[in-house]
């Protein structure tokens, strides 16, 4: 079985969302995207909201204070979407109205 070993922990450098994408630029060059559909809170959000967003500690990840969303880098690197529930997430969106 193999090992993955990283030289220096992944960090954000800079953020780009879209209507369709969040794109992240991590320190080592490399670009990141994924839909904002893996992301809800993102994808109901205004141009606004999800331009407010700020980095956590040396760049371990993003987070919208006003979308209460926290994007860890090593996370979005793994693969999974969001794990809010359905539940959780209904409660939000009706709180927005």
């Amino acid at each position: 079985m193999t090992t993955l070993i990283l030289e220096a922990d992944p960090a954000v450098q800079g953020v780009v969302l879209t209507a369709e994408m969040l794109t992240i630029a991590l320190v080592d060059g490399r670009q990141v995207g994924v839909p904002l559909s893996w992301y809800p809170r993102l994808l109901h959000a205004s141009v606004e909201e999800r331009s407010n967003w700020i980095l956590l500690g040396e760049g371990y990840g993003i987070e919208w204070s006003d979308l209460d969303e926290h994007i860890e880098v090593e996370g979005l690197l793994s693969g999974p979407r969001s794990q809010e529930s359905q539940k959780s997430f209904d409660r939000w969106l009706t709180s927005r109205s």
